[in-house]
């Protein structure tokens, strides 16, 4: 595995560049506190990949200083230790070369050397109403209306001239559908884990995918990121091609080319679910092939993938071991562990979480939502309150869905078909995961 260190070269408050024995990697941001994050996002995928800490190399002109960046993303001094200088508590400073994680928040950091970002210049006070004045002077937005039940029907019959508020349970719809449907910073990685197979990994990745595709109008992805064969394409609606990952490595390059670029052309990869307004971005499926996706052509992928897409759910195999299984984890910001009310796959998830922790995730797991999956219609009482009690003291969160006679036979998902209460229940647990996004 290579762990050579990353020399970081600073060229303005907006462009760096990351050298690693004779590779180059441009980074590029609109903001010297963008610039920063995406400094250490890179390095740190390195790092994950290394499956080690890096020592990042900063230099600015004749300025030079040192960061080791973490595979968890933590930020530390080199050789800080308790009782080292370096190591003595401090408060985070703003102008800081990089982010400042949780996790080293106590480490003091150089201040930075690239220039102050521009502010805007104060308004000329004429006494006049501005542009301002004029937004501000927006009425409140309308409360909500009833659309469903006696409510909506007294509503639709008086063609609004009668509006009665909705009922307690539109309202709690209309806030979990707010909640998936909040503004993000930029896009956002889902990771779903569980390394049993059968765990309900690729359903809850296809049901999430369509409930953040519906409500959000677009722009997310289900990818299969099994490092040889998955069945998350299979489960798709069907496309009118057989492209996987696989294809769109090999195809990477174009893509790099901003001109020659464009979502469109992705179409040629993804298989588009138009009824659920998502793509899915298979594995691959030949099984003569020897080619596998590794640590390395992950982040190339997601690379790529996330300036195309707001919300990336993956979809991950069973072998935790793998390079591109770790990566997965490396890059995710949120983690979703999935198991069906069963001993069997419940342990198997609580082990993932006892790995996830001795790998440096442990941030990741505490913040992490489970999803729990009846695998009947009638699931042991007993069982799911022991799960629900063990998986909420070691994750966030804990969200249940029900069994669903249209999810059985393994084929393609019939979004349609799904009944209220299953569509109900992955919007309630797609609003607890874009909470935490």
């Amino acid at each position: 595995m290579n762990t050579s260190q990353p020399t970081v070269y600073l060229r303005s408050s907006t462009e760096a560049e990351v050298h690693v024995d004779g590779d180059v990697e441009q980074v590029i941001a609109a903001s010297r506190d963008a610039l920063n994050e995406r400094i250490v996002e890179a390095v740190r995928l390195r790092a994950a990949s290394a499956g080690t800490p890096l020592t990042a190399h900063l230099v600015d002109g004749a300025r030079t200083w040192s960061l080791v960046i973490h595979p968890d993303g933590a930020v530390t001094m080199p050789e800080a230790a308790p009782g080292h200088p370096q190591h003595e508590a401090a408060a985070p400073n703003p102008t800081a070369p990089l982010p400042v994680p949780a996790a080293a928040a106590s480490t003091a950091l150089p201040a930075s050397p690239l220039p102050a970002t521009p502010t805007r210049a104060a308004a000329v006070d004429t006494g006049k109403p501005t542009v301002d004045d004029l937004l501000n002077s927006r009425s409140r937005p309308r409360r909500d209306r009833a659309t469903t039940g006696w409510r909506g029907a007294v509503r639709k019959v008086t063609r609004g001239a009668i509006s009665p508020a909705p009922s307690r349970a539109e309202q709690s719809r209309l806030e979990r559908e707010r909640a998936v449907q909040r503004r993000l910073g930029g896009p956002r990685t889902i990771v779903i884990l569980n390394p049993k197979g059968g765990a309900h990994k690729t359903t809850s990745t296809l049901l999430l995918a369509a409930t953040f595709g519906t409500l959000r109008g677009g722009s997310t992805l289900a990818w299969d990121n099994n490092e040889t064969r998955g069945t998350l394409g299979w489960r798709a609606q069907h496309a009118p091609h057989h492209r996987t990952a696989v294809d769109l490595l090999g195809d990477l390059p174009s893509f790099t080319d901003a001109d020659a670029s464009s979502l469109a052309r992705l179409d040629a990869y993804v298989r588009t679910q138009v009824d659920a307004r998502f793509d899915v971005l298979a594995s691959d499926e030949d099984a003569t092939a020897s080619s596998t996706i590794d640590a390395a052509a992950f982040d190339r992928l997601h690379e790529v993938l996330a300036k195309y897409y707001r919300i990336i759910l993956i979809d991950t195999g069973n072998n935790m071991r793998a390079s591109n299984w770790i990566a997965a984890v490396a890059a995710a910001d949120q983690l979703v562990i999935v198991s069906t009310v069963r001993e069997d796959t419940a342990a198997s998830a609580a082990w993932l979480l006892d790995g996830l922790r001795e790998k440096g995730f442990g941030q990741k797991v505490d913040e992490a939502v489970t999803i729990l999956a009846a695998p009947s219609a009638r699931p042991d009482p007993a069982l799911v309150d022991r799960l629900e009690s063990h998986f909420s003291q070691v994750t966030s969160a804990v969200t249940r869905v029900p069994f669903d006679p249209a999810l059985v036979d393994g084929g393609p998902i019939d979004f349609e078909a799904l009944s209220d209460g299953t569509r109900d229940a992955w919007l309630s647990a797609a609003a607890v995961i874009a909470e935490r996004l």
